[in-house]
């Protein structure tokens, strides 16, 4: 297995380094300016100092190679020197932010909190969900319970979170006002009573976006735990006199994970890309309305340093993923 992740990682470099290349050349090809915002009473010699002061006078490759340095570089040694109190990285350029004037990486690890508390958590429901709903709507195919759990499904899967989101608002927002409808970014937990407020704003954008990742989710276990429970090695295995909780869950389950583990994998990094409509809708200062801003004001550094950081994660979880199917299923082997 190690022989296999080490060559995945090499076949990794390239790929990475090819997706940072498409990213890099359609966001810098796209039509824009960041100097548009600027008033027009600006003087052109000002206006070109701007330029040359946001790196915009060199040529794109240029402009790429340097971005390569700064992101695989300078930005793991500014880290490393924030968490050790070193200066491996002071007096190099760093990528910054053209909306925000300051260097694109912070102003990512200030949001990132508020997204990995509020995406992050609704995923981890939505997976506790899904797995129980998938797995008992399998082994009772065509009950009731597997009828309420596939309508439900349907309606999570179908309906856009923004519509469920503003439904959610209405009712217990505006109507019965349990919850508050603008998630407070500022809040610091600091006793029971901010803690309770905190939870709180969580419960509605937690609930839309749980809803939508398990109704998703339940329907890969639910096929997945379909296709194996009609294999020869679970007849085999009741025939052995094996307990019904044994053949489902230790033989079945296993089995029928392996198809699972790659949509939960590969949904792993929407938790730190942030749920852009979700975060918009209620008002959460994550990553996904950082991306947003960033789109609308032309902030090529950000967009670009944001996109290549999902695809880094991407390729990531899905290494993750191919590693998770040895463990799950023994005949798989990596030789």
């Amino acid at each position: 297995m190690l022989t296999y992740a080490l060559r995945r990682l090499l076949i990794a470099i390239p790929t990475l380094l090819f997706i940072s290349l498409v990213i890099f050349l359609l966001l810098d090809l796209a039509p824009g300016d960041p100097l548009s915002d600027q008033p027009l009473t600006v003087p052109p010699e000002v206006r070109e100092k701007m330029r040359t002061a946001l790196g915009l006078d060199q040529s794109v490759w240029v402009r790429y190679v340097l971005w390569l340095k700064q992101f695989f570089w300078v930005e793991p040694l500014n880290t490393l020197d924030a968490i050790l109190g070193t200066s491996m990285a002071e007096g190099q350029q760093r990528i910054v932010s053209w909306q925000f004037r300051s260097p694109a990486m912070d102003v990512i690890w200030q949001r990132m909190p508020q997204t990995l508390t509020v995406v992050g958590l609704a995923y981890v429901v939505g997976v506790l969900i899904a797995l129980p709903i998938g797995i008992i709507s399998a082994y009772r195919q065509y009950s009731w319970f597997d009828q309420i759990g596939t309508f439900v499904s349907m309606i999570g899967f179908s309906v856009p979170t923004f519509f469920t989101g503003v439904v959610l608002i209405i009712i217990f927002a505006v109507k019965l006002q349990w919850f508050p409808s603008i998630y407070d970014t500022t809040l610091r937990i600091t006793d029971w009573s901010s803690f309770w407020q905190q939870a709180r704003q969580m419960v509605m954008p937690v609930t839309v976006l749980a809803l939508f990742n398990a109704s998703q989710i339940s329907r890969f276990m639910r096929a997945s735990m379909l296709d194996n429970l009609g294999q020869d090695y679970v007849r085999t295995a009741r025939a052995k006199g094996m307990t019904e909780r044994v053949v489902v869950l230790k033989h079945v389950l296993r089995n029928s994970l392996i198809p699972v583990v790659t949509v939960i994998a590969l949904g792993v990094p929407t938790i730190f890309g942030g749920a852009i409509i979700t975060e918009q809708v209620f008002k959460v200062n994550g990553l996904g309305q950082l991306l947003i801003t960033a789109i609308y004001a032309n902030d090529l550094p950000m967009v670009q340093t944001l996109t290549f950081i999902f695809a880094v994660l991407i390729v990531a979880f899905n290494l993750i993923a191919d590693m998770l199917y040895g463990v799950l299923d023994p005949r798989i082997r990596y030789d």
